[in-house]
């Protein structure tokens, strides 16, 4: 083994450097390692304990489990895709690299742009989603037995002060990352698993098979007239299915941790599958032990699970296996601002965002500005609920939406231009472009599903801001792209090629003006005109 490593990491550093870049990044992570970051940010529990509220409103316990099925599903044909792509692509740009290595050269940039500006919605919302998530379940937690009354204020004091630690964490002790992450591990499986066995065991009572699979409840009526009736069950299990698909996200940080993973052309693709596919099996695990919920949806504590540990184990045992579910959600914040930093990192790098960020701290070895930069994002994703009462439902939807069309896009780049797709050692071979097609159109189902009303009446407490956030990126990203992106964004940055060349990366406009002067071509299409 002491042989092979040496070779390996000779491999992934020639490999990036085929793709145009320097290895900047500490290269020490293993394929389990790469497996429980993205397991870690899936997290069942932190997805399904912050979101259960909303799936007994919107569907019920049918929805609920057979939503969970479908969703995992079709999820794992999002994650063929995304890992045939990273095996022949295993940068940390992920998606929006992607898209600008498929498409072709008239496109190439453009496809980029627009695909690295929904990643980074969906980054930025999945973390705000987590961490304001556990801020929610801390506040409620913390009046079990007390006089503690929870606030919009008070609740955004705790997701600030969590950004931070999470933010301190990522910045000065990413060599204690991969420790984390082995405890993260530990808990999202084994301990997880003993949460359910003691819950299925302990609880008093059992629900049948078929309350598991067939009960549907409406609660989304604030007046009492739900969508089910001014629209129709299937509006309601539609968007109930938000729970499920919001949970199963954020599985790209194996791609955007491949530049830090050894062997990365098979450990990222093989991260992307195991982390959906464990996921999807621990999921139904956890939706199973919770199914037993007659009095807890209008629980006066505002939170189903700890009412459902509550009167399970009593108020001190339900404190205790609250703890271990916000050590898992802290453990899985903390890792989804670690794949986010990456993003931006890369996304800097070739001048996606501005070149201040495009920066790695020479003695931690992290990217500390992007690091704050997510957390600031974060921060402000947040806001808005200090005025709505749907706030966090409709952070979960933008996580979604945004996270799945940056998703989507490389694949159905690679779908339409099938020649530029140049495949690594994870090959779907014959299977691939309809597991693409099958991809590409749920996420365009979910893309729709997830900007309807989910309250009704809508009114400005309830109204589902998803569209208008995702609406902005779009006229951001698009927008901007003609107005003046195009006249100088040429895609991924070929940050070797134009080292050997002599040009100077840090000199502000010197990679620009080498291009007009036609020292350095189109940066990703060199290769495909060739």
């Amino acid at each position: 083994m002491e042989n092979q490593l040496p070779d390996t990491q000779v491999r992934d550093e020639n490999k990036l450097a085929e793709l145009g870049y320097r290895q900047d990044l500490n290269r020490d992570w293993s394929m389990l390692h790469n497996f429980g970051v993205s397991f870690s940010i899936i997290s069942v529990i932190t997805g399904l304990t912050t979101l259960f509220s909303y799936g007994l409103n919107t569907g019920g316990p049918g929805v609920m489990s057979v939503g969970w099925i479908v969703v995992s599903f079709f999820t794992m044909f999002v994650a063929l895709g995304m890992a045939e792509i990273v095996s022949a692509i295993p940068t940390s740009g992920g998606p929006y690299f992607w898209a600008a290595i498929l498409a072709p050269p008239n496109m190439s940039a453009f496809a980029s742009w627009v695909t690295g500006w929904f990643n980074l919605l969906g980054q930025v919302a999945v973390t705000t989603g987590i961490t304001f998530g556990m801020a929610n379940l801390l506040s409620v937690t913390a009046t079990v037995g007390t006089s503690y009354e929870p606030s919009a204020g008070r609740t955004l004091g705790i997701y600030a002060a969590l950004l931070v630690s999470h933010g301190v964490i990522n910045s000065f002790g990413v060599h204690i990352l991969r420790y984390l992450n082995n405890t993260s591990i530990l808990l999202h499986s084994v301990g997880i698993s003993c949460f359910c066995i003691a819950v299925l065991a302990k609880a008093p009572t059992h629900q049948s098979a078929k309350f598991v699979f067939s009960t549907f409840y409406d609660g989304t009526g604030v007046d009492g007239v739900g969508w089910s009736i001014r629209a129709s069950p299937a509006y309601v299990a539609a968007c109930g299915v938000l729970m499920s698909q919001y949970t199963i996200t954020g599985f790209d940080a194996s791609a955007h941790l491949s530049e830090e993973t050894r062997n990365a052309s098979w450990s990222a693709p093989l991260g992307v599958m195991m982390s959906v596919g464990v996921s999807a099996i621990f999921g139904w695990f956890v939706i199973l032990s919770y199914v037993d919920f007659d009095r807890t949806v209008k629980s006066d504590i505002g939170q189903p699970v700890i009412q459902i540990l509550i009167d399970i184990f009593g108020n001190a045992g339900a404190i205790a296996l609250m703890t271990l579910i916000l050590v898992c959600i802290y453990h899985c914040g903390l890792f989804s601002m670690t794949s986010n930093s990456r993003m931006m990192f890369g996304f800097s790098r070739d001048g996606g965002l501005p070149k201040f960020f495009n920066h790695v701290d020479v003695k931690f070895r992290a990217p500390i500005r992007t690091i704050w930069l997510a957390a600031f994002l974060s921060f402000l994703l947040a806001i808005p609920s200090l005025g709505s009462s749907v706030a966090f439902s409709a952070a979960t939807s933008i996580a979604t939406i945004g996270l799945y069309i940056s998703y989507g896009l490389p694949i159905l780049v690679g779908l339409i231009w099938p020649s530029n797709f140049k495949k690594g050692p994870f090959n779907l071979r014959s299977a691939s472009r309809w597991i693409a097609l099958v991809a590409v159109l749920w996420i365009g189902f979910i893309s729709i599903v997830f900007c309807l009303p989910t309250a009704n009446p809508v009114d400005s407490q309830t109204l589902n801001y998803t569209p208008v956030a995702v609406g902005i990126v779009a006229v951001w990203a698009f927008g901007s792209w003609f107005l003046w992106a195009r006249r100088w964004f040429t895609g991924p940055i070929r940050q070797i090629e134009a080292e050997r060349m002599g040009i100077d990366l840090e000199e502000p406009g010197a990679l620009e003006k080498a291009e007009a002067e036609g020292k350095l071509g189109n940066h990703v299409n060199d290769d495909k005109s060739q």
